[in-house]
C-alpha cells in the first residue's frame, strides 16, 4: 500500500504516514554521486530499476551528490534525474533531504526528479509507529567547527550570494571548501565527528519518537537504546563507496542491506 498521503513537491505537506506491507520502506543516504564514480551511480539507477521499482516509497537522506553547486550547473546529460522522475511514474513516491555535500538542491532539480523535498528533520508514520528522518550532521555538535559552518552556508542570503555567481565561480569556490574541509577532518578524532549521544537523545525527546534514521557519519548500524525510559532504536545508514547501503522496513521489521558496487 502506497503513502495515505504522500504530499506534493511544492506547497503544504499532508503528514507522512506509510504501510510496509505488501512493500517495504526504503531508505539510503550518502550516496556521493559523482562522474568520478561511476560504480556508484550504475548501483544507484540498478536499485532504482530493481528494488526501489516496488517500493511503498524511498527516502534519500542526503548528500545523493558528491557535491551541488545550484540546478542550473546540473549536467544536461545527467542520468539521474531521469531516472527518479521514471521511478515516480511507477507510481514510487520519492522523498528527498538535503545533505552536508548537496544543501543547493532546489526546486527545478526536484521537479525534474519528481521528488518531494522534505524540511529537516522530518517526522513520518510508518506501521503505525512515529519515525523521525534527518540527514545526520546536524547531530555531531561535538565539532563545533562544522556547526559554525553548517549554520553559514544553510543561510538564506549566503546561498543567494553563491548562487549569483557564474557556474565557473561557483566551481571555484566549491573545490576550495571541499579541500579547506577536508584538511580539517584530517585533524579531527572520530568521536568528534560522530552524532552526540546527548543530542540524538534530546532530538528523540523533543519530536516523541522511539526510532530515529540518520547518515552522514558513514557508520552503518542498528543502536538499541533508551529513550523516555522506553526502547529505542537509531538507525544509522552507510555510504556509496565501497558498496551501497539500504534500509529496508517491511511488516515493522527493520534491516539494513548492503548492495554490491560493479567496477
Amino acid at each position: 500500500m502506497h503513502a495515505a498521503a504522500a504530499g506534493v513537491i511544492f506547497g503544504a505537506m499532508k503528514p507522512l504516514v506509510f504501510e510496509s506491507s505488501p512493500s517495504p520502506v526504503l531508505f539510503i543516504a550518502d550516496l556521493h554521486l559523482d562522474p568520478s564514480r561511476p560504480a556508484a551511480t550504475r548501483a544507484f539507477l540498478r536499485f532504482l530499476d530493481t528494488d526501489a521499482s516496488s517500493a511503498t516509497a524511498l527516502f534519500i537522506l542526503g548528500d545523493l551528490f558528491e557535491a551541488w553547486i545550484g540546478d542550473d550547473a546540473r549536467p544536461a546529460d545527467d542520468p539521474v534525474a531521469p531516472a527518479l522522475a521514471a521511478l515516480s511514474a511507477r507510481g514510487v513516491p520519492i522523498y528527498l533531504m538535503h545533505g552536508n555535500r548537496d544543501f543547493l538542491i532546489g526546486d527545478d532539480f526536484c521537479h525534474a526528479a519528481q521528488a518531494t523535498l522534505l524540511t529537516e528533520p522530518t517526522r513520518v508514520t510508518i506501521d503505525n509507529e512515529p519515525v523521525l528522518l534527518e540527514h545526520g550532521d546536524a547531530l555531531c555538535t561535538d565539532d563545533s567547527a562544522y556547526q559554525a559552518f553548517r549554520e553559514q552556508v544553510r543561510n538564506r542570503d549566503w546561498q543567494a550570494t553563491f548562487l549569483a555567481q557564474p557556474i565557473a565561480k561557483r566551481i571555484e569556490q566549491a573545490r576550495t571548501i571541499r579541500q579547506r574541509s577536508g584538511e580539517a577532518m584530517a585533524g579531527k578524532t572520530a568521536r568528534i565527528m560522530d552524532a552526540n549521544a546527548d543530542a540524538i537523545d534530546q532530538r528523540m525527546r523533543d519530536w516523541d519518537v522511539q526510532h530515529l534514521i540518520h547518515g552522514h557519519t558513514h557508520r552503518p548500524a542498528l543502536h538499541q537504546l533508551t529513550i523516555n525510559g522506553q526502547p529505542g532504536t537509531r538507525t544509522v545508514l552507510g555510504d556509496w563507496f565501497e558498496q551501497g547501503s539500504v534500509l529496508r522496513i517491511d511488516h515493522g521489521v527493520s534491516t539494513l542491506e548492503t548492495l554490491r558496487l560493479e567496477r
